[in-house]
């Protein structure tokens, strides 16, 4: 092959890459060069493994988000789950543990249910809304988002709740299996189940046709309003998962946890190649993406950049993210 030869295939190759995977790799290359100039000890096993643990609860929402990304909606009440869960979850154990002191296994199984339980609710609320009442997915996660807030600051009077077994947050926050953290193998068999979920069942494959184009769905004689309601319920349960998981990290129940993780999840998702406009999206790039947008909070820190400007610097990501969709998306449709 000739040097101009192999020049005019290079924007070929980058244009394959985007429309592919959309615009997630160069993100995680500007990164990786960016922070390593910046601070030495940004490219470094330990801290590469830290930034793994720390990432393993916006990759689990993250796959929820996509999941409802996916059907052609979009759930900013993901935060409000996890606050909810783990005010839930933690009361109940509290109080179960002076009626069955001697069963602590019995307890952590009963509050985690309890949780799990309040966080079905609020997907159930999302995906009645928006499946069965033609709700905008903006306007009912907002609503339910606000709702499962208050419901969480009114139980606990925005109290932390102590007290919970020592055994919940030893193995569930702190704990580790064959030297692995046990929040990361929670992980890895989650992003396993999702991946079989999506690519090897039929309600996987409706998801995608819901998202794709719903009337097509309808005529294909799939439920499409059950497949909606499913993705909200999935996506609350697996918050609630993740709610759980940090209740055992900070060994309490607190309303505030949360409190950014639907606009990370949703920017996660987008830098992945998850259209906004549903029907595309892949497990293995949306949890790269929970890692880069993990990485990239880690590197600000390490770079010492104040939080405010983290906060500049994660919106213009997030908004350069659906610029560079809404470019994918019409090479895709140019078949380009």
């Amino acid at each position: 092959m000739t040097s101009a030869a192999a020049t005019s295939s290079f924007p070929g190759l980058i244009r394959k890459i985007f429309v592919r995977v959309g615009v997630l790799p160069f993100f995680l290359l500007g990164a990786l060069v960016v922070f390593t100039l910046l601070s030495p000890k940004f490219l470094t096993g330990q801290n590469l493994v830290n930034v793994m643990r720390q990432s393993v609860y916006l990759v689990l929402v993250s796959l929820g988000q996509m999941l409802v990304l996916i059907s052609g909606g979009f759930d900013l009440s993901v935060g409000t789950a996890i606050a909810l869960t783990s005010v839930v979850s933690a009361t109940a154990m509290v109080f179960l543990a002076g009626i069955f002191p001697d069963a602590i296994w019995l307890v952590i199984l009963l509050g985690a249910f309890a949780g799990f339980a309040a966080a079905a609710c609020v997907g159930l609320l999302n995906g009645i809304g928006v499946a069965y009442f033609d709700v905008s997915p903006f306007i009912m996660t907002l609503g339910v988002s606000s709702l499962a807030g208050g419901a969480a600051l009114f139980l606990t009077g925005g109290v932390p709740v102590s007290g919970l077994p020592f055994a919940f947050a030893d193995i569930f926050g702190f704990g580790r299996l064959w030297g692995v953290p046990v929040p990361v193998i929670v992980a890895v068999i989650c992003i396993a189940a999702m991946w079989i979920f999506m690519s090897r069942t039929a309600l996987g494959t409706q998801v995608y046709a819901v998202g794709g184009n719903i009337k097509a769905a309808h005529l294909s004689a799939i439920n499409t309003k059950r497949t909606l309601m499913m993705a909200y319920v999935i996506c609350a349960l697996i918050a609630s998962l993740t709610g759980l998981l940090l209740t055992a990290r900070v060994e309490s129940g607190e309303a505030n946890l949360g409190g950014t993780i639907a606009l990370e999840s949703i920017a996660a998702c987008v830098i992945a190649g998850v259209s906004l406009r549903g029907g595309i999206g892949r497990v293995e790039n949306v949890v790269l993406g929970g890692f880069f947008i993990v990485l990239v909070q880690n590197g600000m820190n390490l770079a010492q950049i104040s939080s405010y400007m983290q906060m500049v610097l994660l919106g213009a990501l997030l908004i350069l993210a659906v610029i560079f969709d809404q470019l994918r998306y019409r090479m895709i449709m140019s078949g380009s």
